[in-house]
């Protein structure tokens, strides 16, 4: 457990004697002399790499030079963690990219690419317990049945080329992995809670790109045409995303969870947005109208997060 205290105040309040007052601005010093010299490191590691994968120009070689940056971060965690904390997290962090890289351009970006990329992602966020590598296994899942993202000049776009596929299977990850969290050790049950908030984050694109494109549920060639030949109507992923909405923030509020009551209201508030122009469009009237209701679910949600939080029962994992 961190806590953050204001050393030099408590020392004039006289709430500190001068003796602890050293004491602890020194192991602050120490702290930050440590911090720097892993970020140093870190930013050296970087550069070699860079530098070493631009000379040899080869996906097996990212693999290989990849491979030895995970091992050798996963080493750094597991023997010092407190002293090379940043720099095992830092060492991770790109050899799984590199990794990634190399194993994604030795197969082409095919489904077992990102499959295997998803496997690496997720033994090295486990052996590290990184969150961040945890959240992108889960991610590098979601290419495998077409999803996507692309940016071009000043245009960001989303594509989830199977909508309901997407909604049910990561349904199915992000309740697998909660219920799974609830018999897990704290650190492992942080981790399966962030896999199951990214699988929720990914239900909800599929929800949004159904509701105005609907599903062909993969019979011919992809048509981006509104509600043209689709199995699944767009209005029918409209309906089913807002029941989903509401069973889910029901169930979150009662058992106060409170990440996902705030991540329901934001997509709520997409879904309504979304449907809300496609039927009525934008004019003066709408645009004041979506506003207003724009403030009142922030001032709600503002409210919401305000009160004081209700203690959960502890998970069966913190009772034996």
């Amino acid at each position: 457990m961190k806590v953050t205290l204001d050393i030099d105040k408590l020392h004039r309040e006289g709430r500190i004697s001068a003796a602890e007052y050293a004491k602890l601005k020194g192991s602050a010093a120490a702290d930050t002399g440590s911090l720097a010299l892993n970020i140093l490191l870190g930013f050296g590691v970087i550069a070699t790499a860079g530098g070493t994968l631009a000379l040899l120009q080869s996906a097996a070689g990212s693999i290989v030079l990849g491979a030895g940056l995970v091992f050798a971060g996963i080493i750094l965690a597991g023997r010092a963690p407190k002293v090379w904390g940043v720099l095992s997290s830092i060492l991770l962090l790109v050899g799984a990219l590199l990794a990634g890289g190399g194993i994604l351009a030795l197969t082409h970006a095919r489904p077992v690419g990102f499959m295997a990329v998803t496997a690496l992602l997720l033994l090295a966020g486990i052996s590290a317990r990184s969150g961040l590598l945890v959240s992108l296994a889960t991610l590098a899942l979601s290419p495998t049945i077409g999803a996507a993202t692309a940016y071009t000049h000043a245009t960001y776009s989303l594509v989830i080329e199977q909508p309901a596929l997407t909604v049910i299977l990561f349904s199915l990850l992000s309740w697998g992995a909660y219920r799974m969290s609830l018999g897990m050790e704290p650190e492992l049950q942080r981790l399966a809670l962030i896999s199951a908030r990214t699988s929720l984050f990914l239900v909800n694109f599929g929800f949004w790109v159904g509701s105005l494109w609907g599903d062909s549920l993969g019979r011919g060639e992809v048509r981006w045409h509104m509600g043209h030949a689709q199995a699944v109507p767009d209005w029918a992923f409209a309906l089913a995303w807002a029941a989903a909405l509401f069973m889910t923030g029901t169930w979150a509020a009662r058992e106060n969870r409170r990440w996902v009551v705030n991540l329901v209201a934001v997509f709520g508030a997409i879904h309504f947005y979304t449907q809300y122009f496609e039927r009525l469009g934008a004019s003066p009237g709408t645009t004041s109208l979506a506003g207003l209701a724009a403030i009142g679910i922030a001032l709600a949600l503002v409210r919401y997060n305000r009160n004081e939080s209700v203690p959960r029962p502890p998970s069966p994992a913190m009772t034996r």
